[in-house]
């Protein structure tokens, strides 16, 4: 076989080499043009307002979106306390009970066509589920929808993150008579613990920006939550609503909300490399 010319190669290499950066510095330039954007547009509706009160009625300004802020953080709590520890044993079954087995290769397909399944799809899946044989939009419903969002990122990642921990510490405690499940949860657990942990955070973290399926479960609300049972507010509805609106005091605290949200996102992510460098080290 003829060897190509060493002059060719370089010129591959180096154009290659020049593609891949280039679409990499883009990717950082469109991401660095989102957070000024967001920042420089909604810092200005921060105050304390924006965090304590009420959104006002219709073409009123002040208030602020307390109810969204606190609407949000129950739901994303609630789904993940529902999705994380389903998720947690669908991962362990995955790598550490099931291996080979037809059911775990159908489980796996399955999580992976979930992963990729647009959210709309899920959110009208709840819908049908929960909402219509209630009769009403609720807050369990969006739960619902968050936590099947969240499920499989949870179960997948739970799986790559155990399959990484060395079979020679699962002999070595099976030497010493130790049962499975303890094997699992004492040894396994703890040695892919910032894993696990970084798991958890990107699927809080893929859930945080949704506004289709909570448009379909939660709905919104302009009161303070009091019952899960009735309609919900949240910021991405909220978002949705006041970026549509004519009312320029409604438009910033939509920025405000997005780099609520933003900065969110940022800080679990931040901490997830964070958490994934000191499980390198």
């Amino acid at each position: 076989m003829k060897p190509r010319p060493a002059a060719g190669r370089r010129l591959a290499n180096l154009v290659v080499s020049c593609l891949a950066t280039g679409s990499a510095l883009l990717g950082m330039l469109i991401l660095a043009w989102i957070i000024w954007v967001v920042v420089s547009r909604g810092l200005g509706a921060f105050n304390l307002a924006f965090f304590t009160q009420l959104p006002t009625p219709p073409g009123m300004e002040g208030g602020g979106l307390a109810n969204a802020i606190v609407g949000t953080l129950v739901m994303t709590l609630l789904a993940t306390l529902v999705a994380v520890p389903l998720g947690l044993m669908a991962g362990v079954y995955l790598a550490e009970f099931a291996q080979g087995s037809r059911l775990a290769d159908n489980t796996r397909f399955s999580a992976n066509v979930l992963i990729g399944m647009p959210s709309i799809i899920i959110g009208i899946f709840a819908y049908a589920l929960v909402v219509v044989p209630l009769g009403r939009f609720s807050g369990y419903a969006g739960i619902a929808a968050l936590a099947i969002i969240m499920l499989p990122i949870a179960a997948r990642t739970t799986e790559d993150m155990l399959r990484l921990v060395p079979n020679t510490l699962r002999e070595a405690a099976l030497a010493l008579g130790a049962p499975r499940w303890r094997i699992t949860l004492s040894i396994v657990f703890r040695a892919a613990k910032a894993g696990l942990i970084t798991g958890i955070l990107l699927a809080v973290a893929r859930v945080s920006g949704e506004t289709a399926p909570l448009l379909f479960t939660a709905l919104n609300s302009p009161y303070m939550m009091t019952s899960l049972g009735q309609p919900t507010p949240n910021l991405t509805v909220t978002i949705f609503n006041y970026a549509m609106s004519p009312y320029p005091d409604w438009q910033q605290k939509a920025w405000g909300a997005s780099l609520l949200i933003t900065g969110g996102v940022l800080a679990l992510t931040l901490f997830t490399r964070y958490t994934l460098r000191e499980r390198k080290t």
